[in-house]
């Protein structure tokens, strides 16, 4: 199964605890930031949160036991920080540690390679409540849970990602409001840009010097920008874009610098140290990608532009999203050519589009299948030009339904969230019945000759 080229590659799923898990009020946990923005009238469609989800923690074995069918060799999921300090800091939750016990060894009996995720936005509220991200005190608590997290699972966990998609959670979360926390705040949004660095490179440099073997790295969401008019004005807010998503992360990471343009408005917060602090060596860069960023100037926007729809004529997801296999290639060849790279991971890749379920019952799953065709083709021509991909997760395993509009459906398989009777799903291949694929079917002729075809779901 793992070809893309000579060196050792896998290939994977991904989830985020706060999207599958559910049990939000069972077994010690204390709520994070996403269970108060998601039970706020308003703020997600239909009123819909995460306290059953696709109710994984009461599900997990049988959610692995479908990955083994799957044929994946990997699988990233992301802990609850307020599952296992439900206060925070301090007093570590029993309860908590023992489900992600139970969950790593059943990977490891299962023969997956498990990548986790320290921080997938779901900060617990107690810590907001002190200020969150912007308080520069994060740095500390990041990095004491980090620790606990690593000791207690780092034995069989060797791949640790520090931060998922920083720019998402400091952008949607705190200067466009779409987001938990919900804010739109420019002051917050700085702080927590810059704090956000902070606290990842402590938390990197105290696990370096806890076991030199893991496997250090963080998940940046690489979302170039490009300006939707010919204006001078949406041209430089694209660039403007360009420095807040993608390079205020990645400058102090590797080169050790934020963008000269930026630099202003986050010296405020950057304290003497913080820069060496912030750039420590990593293992791999963890990259997400979905679509470039259409950006149109706009005075009245708190950053100064807005994210704009792709022209009629660009080919899109049913979530309006463009459909660019180039770019993908392009973002890869450019971090590559721009920044002193480690080994890459595609920890994000993936489409939604709206399912049909056919006249026998099965999702001809062919639009997806289409789409991750041809970006895994871009991944290998990036590959072919001396980009060191060394894995590709799609996302997500578990459809997660429920979290509209901040997060469509990109699933694997599908499992509506709601009891008395959720169920899951799967991929088989016509072309071997014993190969199952994801929906996605993300490597169709790198794995089984003949592709997958086709969803059938599974009731239990």
């Amino acid at each position: 199964m793992s070809d893309p080229s000579t060196k050792p590659f896998l290939w994977g799923t991904a989830t985020a605890s706060y999207q599958i898990e559910g049990a939000t009020a069972e077994g010690g946990r204390a709520p994070s930031i996403w269970d108060v923005f998601a039970h706020t009238p308003g703020k997600v469609e239909r009123g819909d949160t995460g306290d059953v989800a696709c109710d994984h923690y009461h599900r997990f074995k049988e959610d692995i036991a479908l990955m083994g069918d799957l044929g994946i060799q990997a699988y990233r999921f992301s802990i609850s920080w307020s599952r296992v300090l439900p206060e925070g800091e301090g007093r570590p939750n029993a309860a908590g540690f023992d489900f992600y016990d139970r969950l790593v060894d059943e990977l490891m009996a299962a023969g997956l390679t498990p990548f986790a995720t320290l921080f997938h936005w779901d900060l617990p509220q107690v810590l907001e409540d002190l200020g969150g991200f912007a308080n520069r005190d994060v740095a500390g608590w990041f990095s004491d849970y980090a620790v606990e997290t690593a000791e207690r699972l780092g034995d069989r966990v060797k791949h640790w990602i520090m931060l998922n998609e920083p720019s998402v959670y400091a952008c949607l979360g705190h200067a466009l409001g779409m987001h938990a926390p919900g804010l739109a705040d420019l002051e917050a949004f700085r702080a927590v840009t810059h704090h956000l660095n902070l606290a990842q490179g402590a938390a990197l440099q105290t696990l370096r010097s806890i076991d030199p073997t893991w496997h250090l790295g963080t998940t940046l969401n690489v979302q170039r920008g490009v300006p939707a008019d010919g204006s001078e004005a949406s041209v430089a807010m694209a660039e403007r874009h360009n420095d807040l998503w993608n390079n205020c992360f990645l400058g102090p990471l590797l080169p050790g610098a934020y963008p000269a343009r930026i630099l202003p408005e986050l010296e405020p917060f950057v304290r003497s140290g913080d820069l060496e602090t912030i750039r420590q060596p990593i293992d791999f860069l963890g990259i997400n990608h979905y679509s470039r960023a259409y950006i149109q100037e706009d005075s009245n926007a708190l950053l100064g532009f807005r994210s704009v729809a792709p022209p009629s004529e660009v080919p899109r997801t049913s979530f309006d999203w463009e459909i660019n296999p180039h770019e993908f290639r392009d973002v890869l060849l450019w971090l590559h050519d721009s920044y002193p790279c480690p080994p890459i991971y595609v920890t994000e890749n993936g489409a939604y589009f709206d399912d049909t379920v056919s006249e026998d019952g099965k999702v001809h799953d062919t639009r997806r299948i289409e789409f991750l065709d041809q970006y895994i083709h871009a991944m290998r021509e990036a590959q072919a030009k001396g980009v060191d991909v060394r894995g590709y997760f799609v996302w997500s395993t578990i459809d997660n339904p429920w979290l509209l509009p901040s997060i469509q459906r990109l699933p694997t398989r599908s499992a509506p969230p709601w009891p008395p009777s959720p169920r899951r799903c799967k991929m088989t291949c016509p072309a071997s019945p014993k190969h199952a694929r994801s929906s996605n079917c993300w490597a169709p002729n790198q794995t089984c000759g003949g592709g997958c075809r086709t969803l059938q779901a599974r009731a239990s």
